[in-house]
């Protein structure tokens, strides 16, 4: 049965964040706000979380995850960034945006693309996830919380709760959340590639 916590959106709880990292410290899996949709997120270095992280979704082991990063200095660590990169991801983030690009060594090989390497990371603009990912001190990996055969996400805790309580470990509820997940941009190509259209606006980035 998975534990609620109700944590508010502006100002979290230090508690119950704190609660929410051991939780996923210990190899739970859970469900959090983010400034997009609500997502599922697990400890990166826990394969068997991963493997139930996908069985909620009701996917194959080879679909991509992504890495949630508290801010560039992190992603940093986790991908190959050059200048050009960077000022591109400094203007863009924090924000609705996923993007494409060459693991480092500090991602687990299982994580990369098998053909080019890639990851995809994200720096998001919400309180309760970057409250999180302070106390974590390292990367949430993460996924949408949109169900096999469904259209939309899941939005409204009441309706997670009822849904994956048997699946999950923890449902934060941070209040309603977007229907719309993050824009995906490839960055390693030449000029950016929108791979999704998203809730983040791409109009800086396309002529």
């Amino acid at each position: 049965m998975a534990q609620f916590f109700n944590i508010h959106a502006d100002t979290p709880q230090p508690r119950l964040i704190q609660q929410a990292v051991e939780i996923l410290r210990r190899g739970g899996v859970i469900v959090y706000p983010t400034d997009s949709c609500y997502a599922l997120g697990c400890h990166i270095g826990d394969k068997e979380a991963a493997m139930r992280l996908l069985s909620v979704r009701g996917l194959d082991t080879g679909h991509d995850l992504t890495l949630v990063c508290r801010d560039l200095s992190e992603l940093g660590r986790y991908a190959q960034v050059d200048n050009a990169q960077f000022r591109f991801l400094k203007a863009h983030t924090p924000g609705a945006y996923t993007f494409i690009l060459r693991g480092t060594r500090e991602v687990p090989k299982r994580l990369l693309h098998k053909k080019h390497d890639t990851i995809g990371l994200r720096v998001p603009d919400h309180a309760i996830v970057q409250a999180l990912l302070a106390e974590l001190g390292e990367p949430i990996l993460s996924s949408t919380l949109l169900l096999y055969g469904e259209d939309v996400p899941l939005t409204e805790p009441w309706e997670i709760r009822e849904r994956l309580e048997h699946r999950v470990d923890l449902v934060i509820d941070g209040g309603a959340c977007g229907l719309t997940p993050t824009t995906v941009v490839d960055l390693t190509t030449d000029t950016p590639a929108v791979l999704r259209y998203g809730k983040g606006d791409t109009a800086d980035f396309e002529g």
